[in-house]
């Protein structure tokens, strides 16, 4: 990495770059919520990392960041340390997936490149992080991602679970708990009158399983295709077993 590229300015990068895969750019008020810091201290980070040889970011008062192409490439870079690192600790040292995102914030700082290219080969360069998140490449391209959040199906719609957020561990063992995991088929049923909980029916099993909104919104799901309509999306399954 650029010597510019300090623990800092990789969180900074990395930030930006998932802030900007649901919005055209990332807001200092955005930046400042992810990292835990003062938006006046954003200010101050992104006007450097724009003056920086080469620059990092674009950024305008008001309009916020966007990574240039060195930028992008060094959160990609960062990211695909990130996930995996959470497959190494996952699948090889037995953690817990509720448990290697935090262990992940730590170590991704540190792993040199011949050192994730080795654990890459170890785990035969897998795709998928335990929470079914996309790993970039080995040349940094991040694979497409069409999941969309459970809320956003429609009643009587079939889906299957294609990855979680990874930032609540309680949240992470609740849903293994119920065997809401990347893998999953469901149907999303209609809902309850005057109730924002999501009815779901999964596993074979005909009892609808019932989760809150906030629930939903935090699990990735790939519609299947209506009837009548040519195919169906294919399910990649991060895991087959969480521990």
């Amino acid at each position: 990495m650029s010597g510019l590229a300090t623990q800092a300015t990789q969180d900074y990068l990395k930030v930006i770059y998932q802030v900007c895969e649901d919005h055209s750019r990332a807001s200092t008020g955005q930046i400042a919520d992810e990292l835990g810091v003062t938006p006046a201290s954003v200010t101050g980070m992104l006007k450097k990392l724009a003056a920086s040889e080469p620059a990092l970011l674009s950024y305008r008062k008001h309009q916020g960041a966007v990574l240039t192409p060195e930028g992008e490439r060094l959160a990609l870079q960062i990211i695909r340390s990130h996930r995996l690192l959470e497959c190494f600790l996952h699948d090889t040292l037995g953690y817990a997936w509720d448990e290697v995102h935090e262990e992940a914030e730590r170590l991704e700082h540190a792993i040199s490149g011949p050192l994730g290219r080795r654990i890459a080969d170890l785990l035969q360069e897998p795709e998928h992080d335990p929470h079914g998140a996309p790993i970039p490449t080995r040349d940094l391209q991040m694979p497409a991602d069409c999941s969309v959040p459970l809320d956003e199906l429609t009643p009587g719609q079939d889906a299957c679970v294609k990855r979680v957020s990874d930032r609540d561990p309680q949240l992470l063992r609740y849903l293994a708990e119920i065997s809401l995991i990347p893998g999953t088929e469901l149907t999303l049923l209609q809902p309850l009158p005057f109730s924002d909980h999501v009815r779901l029916r999964y596993g074979g099993d005909n009892e609808a399983i019932i989760i809150s909104a906030r629930v939903a919104c935090q699990v990735f799901v790939i519609p299947h295709q209506r009837a009548g309509e040519a195919g169906k999306h294919d399910c990649l399954i991060a895991g087959e077993q969480l521990t």
